[in-house]
């Protein structure tokens, strides 16, 4: 890579507002150090989106990232570059996995869930409503968690007594500030979880998505189904993006709301909707700060004279990008009533996330019929004792403590 002092990113997330101002002061692109690699992290949304939309730009680490096999065994966000799915693959290969894995996430499909996301969203309030009075809760436990978990395991016909088992290797794959080799025994027990669904779901097939996967043929092609690296981490990749995101989300929006008062008055008064905080919190507060990797298959020039080198790494600063002033108004201000809310926290071009539309119906209905059944509620702490996930990729908190009814006078 050309000469340049590399910024380190913080592997906790401490101060990601502080990181992300820097990114943007060094430049459309600069060069960064992920957890010991380096890479060009792109701040820049204009730059993002040619790069994202740019054939000779790949997400294949095994085929355009020279330093690929020697980074594996030593670097903790290895599974990020080694998973064999549609996230890691590039050109055809790429057409041909998201083709096959698109009926799974039809708009028919995700049209159909609604109910079932009303219903469990009443029973995750149902509990939080026998409360006492004044007694804390953390909602990101017991409202932003359960529901994604919950809806993911329908889909994906997860046995109840195993979704807790997935969200802590699922959780463990966000956190960076792991060591590599937690991170590959992590890895070992999340893979042991998904070949334990499959044979299952092989001897006993269903209307789910791990069965469709199971039996899913490429019609357009030559008629083959996924092999077994494909389905394994195709599998993997839904629950990842299905659960750990979207409780972000939530958990983003109902912190927001609650600091920001006059922001739920906006809603409040149909000034907005709350599909307009859904959306601003994915542009103000993007579930994925930084979403590891791609690689250049040639080089790329840079304003400013620099080079992205054919071979080097490339890593997209969503949260970083959605900040841009070239881009928003007093874009470091949440505002739900802004005209545009553009942004990029579910990717761009054809690695545009499929999940998304499901991740818009949980939180917008989470957070309607939360704030419908606790027109009270308040945080149970100051903004700044809120902690952050130990994560320079997930953008969320440790835990959202509320008092969904104020105690009573004395």
């Amino acid at each position: 890579m050309a000469e340049q002092q590399i910024f380190v990113l913080d592997p906790t997330g401490a101060d990601p507002d502080a990181e992300h101002q820097a990114l943007r002061e060094r430049g459309s692109a600069t060069l960064v150090d992920i957890l010991g690699v380096p890479a060009w992290s792109v701040s820049d949304p204009a730059l993002l989106k040619q790069l994202l939309t740019n054939k000779d730009i790949s997400k294949d680490g095994r085929a355009h990232w020279p330093a690929f096999a020697r980074t594996v065994p030593v670097w903790p966000l290895a599974l990020w570059v080694t998973q064999q799915s549609m996230f890691t693959a590039y050109g055809t290969d790429h057409s041909r996995l998201r083709r096959l894995v698109s009926p799974a996430l039809s708009a028919r499909r995700i049209a159909a869930l609604r109910t079932d996301v009303e219903a469990l969203v009443h029973g995750i309030l149902d509990g939080l409503d026998a409360l006492p009075d004044g007694e804390v809760a953390d909602l990101r436990e017991h409202l932003a968690y359960p529901l994604p978990i919950a809806v993911i395991g329908r889909l994906m016909d997860v046995p109840t007594g195993q979704q807790d088992e997935f969200r802590t290797v699922v959780d463990n794959v966000f956190a960076t500030h792991l060591t590599a080799e937690e991170q590959a025994a992590n890895t070992a027990a999340l893979y042991r979880l998904l070949d334990a669904l499959i044979e299952t779901k092989r001897k006993e097939p269903g209307e789910d998505m791990t069965s469709l996967l199971i039996a899913t043929r490429d019609v357009e092609g030559d008629g083959s189904p996924l092999n077994d690296a494909e389905l394994r981490d195709m599998l993997l990749l839904l629950i990842t993006a299905g659960y750990e995101t979207t409780v972000n989300v939530i958990d983003q929006a109902i912190t927001t709301l609650l600091t920001e008062p006059e922001q739920l008055a906006h809603v409040r008064s149909g000034r907005c909707t709350w599909e307009d905080v859904v959306e601003e919190t994915l542009r103000h507060e993007p579930a994925v700060k930084h979403l590891p990797m791609r690689y250049a298959r040639a080089d790329i020039p840079l304003p400013g004279g620099q080079t992205i080198r054919a071979g080097d790494a490339i890593l997209a600063s969503y949260a970083a990008a959605n900040r841009h002033p070239d881009w928003h108004k007093d874009a470091d201000l949440f505002d739900a009533t802004r005209p545009n809310k553009d942004h990029l926290a579910f990717g761009h071009g054809v690695h545009f996330c499929l999940g998304a539309p499901l991740a818009r119906v949980e939180a917008t209905t989470a957070l309607r019929l939360l704030f419908e059944r606790f027109p009270d509620i308040e945080l149970g702490v100051r903004r700044d004792e809120l902690e952050r996930l130990p994560s320079l990729i997930s953008n969320g908190h440790i835990a959202v403590p509320v008092r969904v009814r104020p105690a009573p006078p004395n």
